[in-house]
C-alpha cells in the first residue's frame, strides 16, 4: 500500500474511493492539486494510490469535509481540479446521473455518451453556455456542477438527450428556460 500524505488532521477520516484513473489528477504534480484541496478546505488528505482511496481527515470547519468531499468526488467524475473547485463557491453543487439508468449494454452507453458530448464536444458546450452548469461525460455517469437552477436546466436537457429527444428540441428548452430565469431575476 502507498500513501501520499499524513493523517495529522482532527477527527476520523472520511474514505472516500475514486477511479484509479483519476488519483493522480486528484493528487496533481509534485502533489500541487492534493495541497491546494488541503490549503482552501481545510482537511488532511491521505491517498492510496494503488487502491484508489482516498482519506478525508476534517479541518476546524465542520463544513471542510463536506466541501473537500464533493471537489474529490467531482475530479472523479471526470472534471479538472479547476472545474471541481467550483464547489468551493457559495451556492455551487455536484450532481451525477447515471447513465445505466437509460441504458443496459455498453453499445447503448456509448450511443448516449456520444449523444450528451456531441461532434467535437459542441453538444456538451451548448448546454454548457446555455444552462450555466459545468459537464463531465466519464464512465457510465454524466457530471453536473452549478447553482440548483443551472443544475435543473442542465439536468432536464441531458434526461432529455438521454431519453431520446432531438438536439434542436433540448435547445428550445433550453432557450425557453433561459428566458424565463431571465424575467425572474
Amino acid at each position: 500500500m502507498r500513501a501520499e500524505g499524513s493523517p495529522e488532521g482532527g477527527g476520523a477520516p472520511e474514505v472516500l474511493r475514486l477511479p484509479k484513473d483519476r488519483v493522480g489528477v486528484a493528487i496533481g504534480k509534485k502533489g500541487s492539486v492534493k495541497k491546494e484541496i488541503e490549503r482552501r478546505t481545510g482537511v488532511r488528505l491521505v491517498f492510496d494510490s494503488e487502491e484508489g482511496l482516498v482519506q478525508i481527515f476534517p479541518g476546524e470547519d465542520p463544513l471542510s469535509l463536506l466541501r473537500a468531499r464533493e471537489v474529490l468526488r467531482a475530479i472523479g467524475r471526470g472534471f479538472s481540479p479547476e472545474r471541481a473547485f467550483a464547489l468551493l463557491e457559495e451556492d455551487r453543487y455536484l450532481e451525477v446521473i447515471e447513465l445505466d439508468d437509460y441504458v443496459n449494454s455498453e453499445k447503448g452507453m456509448i450511443r448516449l455518451r456520444g449523444r450528451v458530448i456531441g461532434e467535437e464536444g459542441k453538444v456538451r458546450r451548448n448546454i454548457e453556455e446555455m444552462s450555466g452548469a459545468k459537464i463531465s461525460v466519464y464512465g457510465k455517469t454524466v457530471a453536473l456542477i452549478g447553482s440548483p437552477e443551472e443544475l435543473r436546466r442542465a439536468r432536464r436537457a441531458v434526461e432529455m438527450l438521454l431519453e431520446g429527444a432531438e438536439h434542436s428540441t433540448v435547445y428550445r428548452f433550453l432557450e425557453k428556460a433561459r428566458a424565463e430565469g431571465r424575467e425572474r431575476g
